[in-house]
């Protein structure tokens, strides 16, 4: 059994104090009192551990690379992507097992327990797949068997280049599948995750609208079998204006009319949603999975987060391009995107709970919930998927409750994270993964590699 005890914690009844946790070898909590004397792993201010619901791995080792304007003046998402297809077709399934691991280890470090990995890149250069069709899946799955990691893996239907049903481009060719393959590759991950602690789950994600075909979105959802079923949806302006002149209605309007969309589905960006869309999508109980420092660097837009809380939408937190992986920065992204476009402050707090309290709140239960993870609250019979924040830290001078959490998102960052567990695996101590100089020197050497491929 392991035991933690905390200055403050936040459970499902509100901040306590002096609280004792205990944890049983399976990671699961089995104890939590308030007012105790100190015993076992001292904390100062125990939070539950976020999931990270949605991540390219591969797309960290890109970082810095796309800021410089092209020689098309109205630079964008459509001119990054291909940028993205170029850089991509230089990785190996050992550059891939590296990067996720360092992926991962920022993310733990950052306060995240779990990495929900939406993983599309399947096949060798030119498409052909590996001797092993799972090849890149088990490096995946590899990296989290270092890192200790909570992963919930997704790997991603993605054969059309369009509505139209268009082949591959060069760039995509590296996803594509077949409905056949592409369940024979799922099976295959189903058996290498094996490998992994009991706290692994396995989804499905039809990478979008334009990438899977109506009949075969039906086929590669049943394949989850009501576990988690994620996809891209009504990211982008062009997107929308392609389904509606193909199919007859707008991403979401169309999703919402012809799939059942249930709570185990998660449904990514979502920044182009008119008022009866966003209304609609809450009310399905479905999580829209929010990344936005990528939508911000992609010009997505802005996510209207400020009616679907209003309809009791569920909401995570992803760091889909993991350009830049910090918990606290995505939180305060999400927040001052709504204070800029309506001119206001404080958006998403209501009259019981601060700005960064509900968003907090929020993002653990929705994360844990796409996931399909039984996490995301300090409660007995959860997983222990928990972060310390370290009560010594300036901006956390004289606050308590609320104002705790509204300091770490609005004034603090990241460095605030002491300890993270996930299921009880203490990973990162005294604001440092266990293992993370070897994974930071293994993830050097590989981008000394690319930078004299590129």
């Amino acid at each position: 059994m392991t035991v933690l005890w905390a200055n403050q914690a936040l459970t499902p009844s509100g901040w306590q104090d002096n609280v004792r946790v205990e944890i049983d070898q399976t990671g699961i909590i089995t104890s939590i009192s308030a007012n105790q004397p100190e015993s076992g792993t001292r904390t100062g201010i125990l939070l539950p551990a976020v999931a990270n619901l949605h991540s390219h791995a591969f797309q960290r080792s890109m970082a810095g690379l796309t800021e410089r304007r092209g020689p098309d003046p109205h630079d964008s998402f459509w001119t990054w992507r291909q940028l993205m297809f170029r850089f991509l077709d230089q990785l190996t399934p050992d550059h891939i097992e590296v990067i996720t691991a360092f992926v991962q280890m920022e993310m733990l470090e950052a306060g995240y327990a779990t990495n929900t990995e939406f993983h599309y890149l399947h096949h060798q250069p030119g498409g052909v797949p590996y001797d092993r069709l799972g090849e890149m899946t088990d490096r995946i799955i590899a990296a989290a068997a270092q890192t200790g990691i909570g992963l919930t893996l997704l790997p991603v239907h993605y054969q059309y280049g369009g509505c139209d049903k268009r082949p591959l481009g060069p760039g995509q060719i590296r996803f594509g599948n077949d409905p056949d393959r592409f369940a024979r590759l799922y099976e295959n991950a189903a058996q290498s995750l094996t490998t992994l602690p009991a706290d692994a789950r396995l989804g499905v994600a039809p990478h979008s609208l334009r990438a899977v075909g109506r009949d075969d979105l039906m086929t590669t959802t049943s394949l989850a079998k009501g576990g988690p079923v994620h996809m891209h949806l009504a990211e982008q302006v062009a997107e929308v204006e392609e389904v509606l002149a193909s199919w007859g209605q707008r991403p979401v309007e169309w999703l919402l009319h012809h799939a059942d969309v249930a709570p185990n589905w998660c449904l990514i960006h979502c920044t182009q949603m008119q008022e009866h869309e966003t209304i609609a999508l809450a009310r399905t109980g479905a999580v829209a999975g929010l990344c936005p420092i990528t939508e911000s660097s992609l010009g997505d837009g802005i996510f209207d987060g400020v009616r679907y809380l209003a309809h009791h939408g569920r909401i995570g937190i992803g760091s889909d391009s993991n350009i830049r992986i910090s918990l606290s920065e995505e939180l305060r992204t999400l927040e001052y995107s709504q204070r800029l476009r309506d001119r206001s402050r404080a958006a998403l707090a209501t009259a019981q709970k601060s700005t960064a309290r509900r968003l907090y709140d929020d993002v653990a239960l929705g994360g844990a919930q796409a996931a399909g993870r039984n996490a995301g609250r300090i409660e007995v019979g959860a997983l222990a998927d928990l972060m310390a924040l370290d009560a010594t830290s300036v901006d956390l001078i004289g606050r308590t409750g609320d104002t705790i959490l509204d300091a770490f998102v609005f004034a603090g960052d990241d460095r605030m994270v002491r300890d993270v567990w996930s299921a009880g695996r203490h990973m990162v101590r005294e604001g440092r993964h266990i293992a993370h100089d070897s994974i930071t020197n293994r993830y050097r050497q590989v981008m000394a590699q690319l930078r004299d491929m590129v």
